[in-house]
Parts: structure tokens; sequence; C-alpha cells
């Protein structure tokens, strides 16, 4: 995913600052469920913080997934799950059991 008018590091810095952006606004829209997001876009929180996760081993990085999480979360996951969480209903658990193939 590179932008062939600027170099490899402007590339580098555009795409660290869309993904901040995307942490931001995820970390802002408490009320949009990880089930709901796994549902329609196929990715949630818990997806984004494995990527990441995996870009820091990558980088010879060790970083545990509660570590990871809290990242993407902001706070603790198990906080997060306390404070926003809500109990699935038997549509998003349908759903996700229709598309989990593709998670």
């Amino acid at each position: 995913m590179s932008n062939p008018r600027v170099d490899e590091a402007v590339n580098e810095k555009l795409e660290a600052a869309a993904f901040r952006a995307l942490v931001e606004h995820l970390r802002a829209r408490t009320d949009v469920q990880n089930i709901d997001l796994m549902n329609l876009a196929g990715f949630c929180r818990n997806c984004l913080s494995r990527w990441y996760r995996e870009a820091a081993e990558a980088q010879g990085l060790a970083l545990s997934d509660p570590e990871a999480r809290e990242i993407i979360y902001g706070m603790p996951y198990k906080e997060w799950q306390a404070k926003y969480q809500l109990p699935a209903t038997p549509e998003q658990v349908a759903k996700m059991s229709e598309t989990k193939s593709d998670h």
C-alpha cells in the first residue's frame, strides 16, 4: 500500500498517522461493539491489537497480547470489557456464526 508520489519514509509516516487516527476513532466509539465490527468489517479491536503485536514481533520486539490490547483499547482489555462490552444479541451471534470462516 504505497503512495507512488512520496518516498518510503513519508509513506510510512502517512500510514502511521492513519493508523493512529483509526485507533483514536475506535477508542472514542465505545458504543460500537467488537462483534458488530467483526460482522460488518471482518475485523475488530482484538484483530488490530494482534496485527500490532505481530508487527512488533517482526521487528524483534516482544509484546504480549494483553500489552498489545492495552495499546489499542487505551486501557486494560478487562477494564474496557467491564465498562463498554454489552452481551451479544442472538442476532449478532447468528451473524457471527454465518461469517466466522471469514475471520
